[in-house]
């Protein structure tokens, strides 16, 4: 049989050439794979065992070609194979993020510069951070003052602040963006240019913020502020007037519709677009919350439009649409209270046996719940938005490296006892690419619960 799959890049055309030899060079080894050719942009292997071959071409471009052709009985190698090398290709354009220059703007927004990707990790461990649980739990520092100058009394104080941190969800996280889009000023637009790390080094010494700002400003001008989407030319000639001279191979720019997408979201769950705010930030996140799906709000990054698609972008604004129509900041902060409450309460005497052990196994419970909720954020995007495929390749563009490592036994195991909401990514992917019939799924919530335990149980099956 012969599969095809189709992988969408973040690269300039001058390093289609690289990715290949890249992935040659560190992916495929002598031992399972040989009769390695590369003509162009294009590179042919052999992968062979003693239970067969599999014959594979990859063409580079900016949507890259994986083409296997192998025996049936070879599928789940064959899966294996396009996992690895979608992984090297998501570490190779890692690999590039850290000289890339990037440009970003919203029509009528300030112009601010663009934080950097420094925690490299940070996606891979944060993919969708979707609720306020890990305010609540900052607030168990909080608690032990309160009651220290207010004594019963703070039981009160805790539950109404609580309560008044979910009711200002969105507010407080609007103020994580720097602009606003809106249905006037629905897009952003990128401009991104992939250095050579020599070049990078100079043009950061060089320009510095104050000039990258100018250069900002002027391209602006020169664009936006005559109401049309900035290019690579108008950028290229600004760079020009600064004294740096850019290769057009090494250019990339992109206009995403935010506004459209997440509007487009909202209509197929049947909710009023949420307020929508942009960090201006190169690390690919997203998050929504609020305290009902009337007052929503969706947090989006510039990373993220910049690693995903617009195909993906929805499959990912649809998660998060699964967070506002099924309340779930309301929901998990009645757990966190009803757990407090007991805490002061039926549960005292434990605490007072082994406090620490006693937060230790609450928080973990409380997390355990969470990761319900997140697994039906993900089966709503399937049952509604209709792609979890495509979810399911974001996640793991996001989290390749969460996701190598989840290839251990034991990292996969600390993944669901972690103080985390998220499951495991290696079973979100799994389970998002092998649902069938979720479109009649009577209960998301008791479907997912369901699945988040068998999906602990296995994983403690497989490592012992």
């Amino acid at each position: 049989m012969i599969k095809e799959f189709v992988i969408g890049t973040e690269l300039a055309p001058a390093y289609y050439g690289d990715l290949l030899e890249f992935i040659r060079r560190y992916y495929l080894m002598p031992g399972d794979f040989d009769e390695i050719r590369r003509d162009g942009l294009r590179l042919v292997f052999r992968a062979w065992r003693d239970e067969g071959i599999i014959y594979g071409e990859i063409i580079a471009g900016e949507n890259l070609k994986l083409i296997l052709e192998y025996p049936a009985k070879l599928g789940e190698w064959a899966e294996a194979i396009y996992e690895d090398i979608f992984t090297s290709i998501q570490a190779f354009e890692d690999m590039m993020r850290q000289h890339t220059v990037y440009f970003a703007w919203v029509e009528g927004e300030d112009i601010i510069p663009e934080r950097p990707p420094t925690g490299r990790g940070m996606a891979s461990k944060g993919i969708f951070g979707s609720s306020m649980l890990l305010v609540y739990v900052l607030f168990f520092g909080v608690n032990i003052i309160l009651f220290i100058i207010l004594g019963f009394y703070a039981v009160i104080a805790i539950l109404l602040m609580q309560l008044g941190i979910i009711l200002l969800s969105d507010r407080i996280y609007a103020r994580m963006g720097e602009w606003v889009i809106t249905p006037e000023n629905p897009s952003v637009h990128i401009i991104q240019f992939q250095l050579p790390e020599d070049e990078f080094k100079f043009f950061i010494d060089r320009m510095g913020n104050e000039a990258i700002l100018k250069i900002k400003r002027e391209i602006y001008r020169l664009s936006l502020a005559e109401k049309r989407p900035p290019t690579c030319e108008d950028a290229r000639g600004v760079l020009e007037r600064y004294g740096f001279r850019c290769n057009p191979l090494y250019e990339r720019s992109r206009t995403v519709n935010l506004y459209s997408i997440i509007e487009d979201a909202a209509g197929a769950f049947g909710i009023p677009v949420p307020r929508i705010v942009l960090s201006n930030t190169m690390i690919a996140n997203a998050a929504a919350t609020g305290p009902s799906p009337s007052r929503g709000l969706v947090l989006v990054t510039t990373g993220l439009l910049v690693q995903l698609t617009d195909e993906e972008v929805l499959a990912v604004i649809g998660h998060e649409m699964g967070h506002l129509v099924g309340r779930d900041p309301i929901i998990l902060f009645s757990i966190v209270s009803a757990e407090f409450v007991m805490r002061l309460t039926v549960l005292l005497p434990v605490v007072l046996v082994s406090p620490l052990l006693y937060i230790i196994i609450a928080m973990g419970i409380i997390f355990f719940v969470a990761k319900f909720f997140e697994a039906r954020a993900d089966l709503l995007s399937a049952m509604i938005i209709g792609k979890p495929e495509v979810l399911a390749r974001a996640l793991r563009k996001i989290g390749y490296q969460k996701l190598a490592l989840e290839k251990s036994g034991s990292q996969r195991i600390s993944g669901w006892t972690a103080w985390d909401p998220h499951p495991p990514i290696y079973f979100r992917i799994k389970r998002l690419e092998t649902l069938r019939d979720y479109e009649n799924v009577k209960s998301p919530l008791i479907r997912s619960a369901v699945d988040v335990v068998r999906g602990f149980r296995d994983s403690i099956r497989q490592f012992f």
